[in-house]
């Protein structure tokens, strides 16, 4: 089984890269770049979409054989803005420069060229509540079911209040039975407010053949191959995190853990 707890390898430049080969599954990919004013990156997505999110910061934007100007006005993720994000379909070359100094997340899957480059937000993506008492979290839906802009990814942002459990009540999305659940791969890039905070995260089976709690900090992202994953925000520690989630159909079907059934 790969590591599911991924720290950042530095604070500057590539700080995260998470290929299907190296988490040992098919279908999502992550990277993480936290760039300086005036850093540069360019990538081609080759036979994969991407979808760049401008978690904080501002950069300018090239892809597709288009200028798309100047992408992101959230300086501080933790405002709970909309995003500022672009899709870049397969087969295509994409750019950024940081006009400020920025975190641009990079999540992609694989492509059919089913959907053209386009942005997405700010406009159009609105902050919506999810659960209740201490479940209630709050969410920037980028590219989820409803939102038909992608071929294979769905991508969210939830911030959860502090003393609040989030991902919760448990599920799991580890199955090819649709409707009933799919099979989607996930990744959790987490951030905390303060920065120096921490977080937990449970990732397990009902078998109990994978059963991992992890403590996640700031820049923190976790791999959930299979089973349930919820996420629990200590008392004085605000936690946000971003989810990459695709596979073989683009359809988000759970199904929640025997212990929480029938509780909420």
């Amino acid at each position: 089984m790969p590591r599911l707890l991924r720290k950042p390898f530095g604070t500057h430049g590539e700080v995260h890269r998470i290929t299907p080969q190296d988490a040992g599954w098919r279908y999502v990919g992550f990277a993480l770049h936290r760039l300086r004013a005036g850093d540069r990156l360019a990538e081609a997505t080759s036979d994969r979409e991407v979808m760049l999110v401008m978690v904080e910061g501002k950069a300018a934007m090239q892809a597709a054989g288009q200028d798309w100007g100047v992408l992101g006005d959230r300086m501080d993720l933790f405002e709970k803005t909309p995003p500022h994000c672009l899709y870049v379909p397969p087969g295509q070359d994409w750019a950024a420069e940081a006009v400020t100094d920025c975190t641009l997340a990079v999540c992609s899957a694989p492509g059919k060229g089913g959907h053209a480059a386009r942005r997405i937000g700010p406009d159009g993506i609105t902050l919506t509540q999810r659960g209740e008492g201490t479940n209630t979290r709050w969410i920037n839906n980028i590219a989820m079911e409803a939102e038909d802009v992608c071929d294979s990814l769905l991508v969210t942002e939830v911030f959860t209040p502090a003393g609040h459990w989030s991902s919760y009540p448990s599920h799991r999305h580890d199955e090819d039975d649709f409707p009933r659940i799919t099979y989607l791969e996930e990744t959790y890039y987490h951030r905390l407010r303060p920065a120096d905070g921490w977080a937990v995260q449970r990732v397990y089976t009902d078998d109990g053949n994978l059963d991992e709690v992890m403590a996640v900090r700031d820049h923190d992202v976790v791999l959930v191959p299979r089973g349930h994953h919820p996420c629990g925000a200590p008392p004085g520690f605000e936690l946000y995190y971003l989810n990459v989630m695709a596979g073989p159909r683009r359809n988000w079907r759970f199904v929640a853990a025997p212990e929480v059934e029938g509780l909420f």
